[in-house]
């Protein structure tokens, strides 16, 4: 999801400032990965699942993370890349379609 360069400085103003009240300083925001991941599973799903799939991966992704290298940006930016992975394939089944549809076998769940 583009968005012009006065949007881009207030979406740069805005991660900061809450990046400083969660108290997590040292986080590097990929926004147009979370942008383009929230277009597409609205576009795959509902309006709604955009919302709802950028906080998914980042929760899965700050799990990830924890696991025995919290603190390493290195491991950080890997969780975040693999749950946004997931969650676009799910988007290119649509509503109806992927593991969901045929239950969770040969995954990690």
């Amino acid at each position: 999801m583009a968005v012009n360069d006065d949007e881009a400085q207030i979406l740069d103003q805005w991660t900061q400032r809450l990046t400083q009240a969660l108290q997590i300083l040292d986080l590097e925001v990929d926004q147009e990965l979370l942008l383009d991941l929230a277009r597409k599973s609205a576009g795959s799903v509902i309006h709604a699942a955009a919302p709802v799939t950028t906080f998914l991966v980042g929760y899965a992704a700050g799990l990830a993370a924890g696991n025995g290298s919290a603190g390493s940006k290195e491991a950080s930016t890997a969780a975040v890349a693999q749950a946004a992975d997931v969650a676009s394939r799910l988007c290119d089944d649509g509503h109806d379609g992927g593991p969901a549809a045929t239950g969770w076998a040969d995954t990690a769940q």
